[in-house]
């Protein structure tokens, strides 16, 4: 599985790349804290998977890793080869880049 930092996304961020990124956590965890992704709940994604870029690379995001790993597992056996966990999920954001940021 491939993986991105939030050092990495944030520097992609901060180039104004063309990219995807991708929330897997529920409404109530998105509505604290966001780093602007699409919101597509770990439950929907595979429903929803024609909302995600094929031919650019897709990050995907949660709490700490692991729902979005789930998510990356469930969208590869559905062929998706351009998929990025994004490692530590909001809580290594908010540890790394932005301390001043709600979590739960």
């Amino acid at each position: 599985m491939n993986e991105i930092t939030v050092q990495e996304l944030k520097e992609k961020l901060d180039r104004g790349e063309d990219f995807q990124l991708i929330d897997v956590r529920e409404d109530f965890e998105y509505e604290t804290s966001n780093l602007g992704g699409q919101h597509i709940p770990l439950g929907g994604i595979l429903i929803e998977k024609d909302k995600l870029y094929k031919d650019k690379p897709v990050v995907i995001m949660c709490r700490s890793g692991k729902r979005s790993a789930a998510a990356i597992a469930q969208l590869e056996a559905q062929g998706f080869t351009n998929l990025y966990n994004l490692q530590g999920g909001i809580l290594a954001w908010q540890a790394e880049i932005d301390p001043d940021m709600q979590v739960y």
